[in-house]
């Protein structure tokens, strides 16, 4: 029987979704529980993989299992073995055709940038208190949606079968991060998150482009050298990857039936 598992995780003490030989992941968490809980050898799909220290919300995986049981009852227990950054909410039978990789239609990512101190968000959040020109970054960040090549985005030794992928939304926006709006802490416009929606993704891809885009806000190229750097297909000839704490996967959408 197919179950469909669906959680969240600081990336923060994790080398990444995917099993690594020299650290600890989340996938690796998942299948050690499960396979204790329901006493036999369980393998879990996952969505796709994120980088270490890369965060999610409401990730998608999937497993089967030789036998029924209570979703609800190996939640809970799952939840009291699993380290306190990964947190499972929900379990529950699915499809046997159902695949939590190949049958996701978009997934959505979303990187936070603060552009001053402030210890309340650094954690998961990129400090960059250079001066930015976000309508030049948007400018920018328009050029890179449909469907292209992303070579130039793409981390060397990513061993995809292709490059090309669909990109559907890509912009910049202000927002109050909660501690600042609850607490009357300064904010003005401090604040600001990256939103990028895709049919898939490269590995390194959203770092790369938000780093691509960050050198553009400072003035350092315009907007149009975004254009260059896709028809380069060169990963050297794009920005320098930001840092993963600040980056994470906020949605997998499916045609759900």
């Amino acid at each position: 029987m197919r179950y469909r598992i669906t959680l969240s995780y600081d990336g923060s003490a994790f080398s990444g979704w995917q099993i690594q030989p020299n650290g600890p992941s989340i996938q690796e968490s998942l299948q050690k529980a499960l396979s204790t809980l329901l006493k036999e050898v369980i393998a879990v799909t996952g969505a796709g993989r994120t980088d270490a220290g890369v965060n999610a919300v409401n990730y998608v995986a999937h497993f089967d299992a030789s036998e029924p049981f209570d979703t609800a009852a190996i939640g809970y227990k799952i939840n009291a073995m699993m380290p306190p950054g990964i947190i499972v909410h929900d379990i529950s039978e699915t499809s046997p055709e159902f695949n939590s990789r190949f049958d996701a239609k978009s997934r959505e990512y979303m990187y936070f940038l603060n552009r001053k101190k402030d210890p309340f968000v650094e954690k998961y959040s990129y400090r960059f208190t250079y001066p930015l020109d976000v309508e030049a970054m948007n400018k920018a960040a328009a050029m890179i949606l449909g469907t292209r090549d992303f070579s130039c985005f793409e981390k060397t030794g990513g061993n995809n079968k292709t490059s090309i992928c669909t990109v559907t939304e890509a912009s910049w926006k202000s927002y109050t991060p909660d501690h600042a709006r609850l607490m009357g802490y300064p904010s003005g416009d401090d604040y600001l998150v990256f939103t990028v929606r895709a049919d898939r993704f490269l590995r390194n891809m959203v770092r790369a482009i938000v780093g691509t885009l960050l050198e553009i806000g400072r003035g350092r190229h315009e907007p149009q050298w975004m254009q260059e750097v896709l028809a380069s297909g060169d990963r050297c000839a794009a920005g320098d990857s930001v840092p993963g704490h600040a980056l994470f996967l906020t949605g997998i959408k499916y045609d759900d039936k």
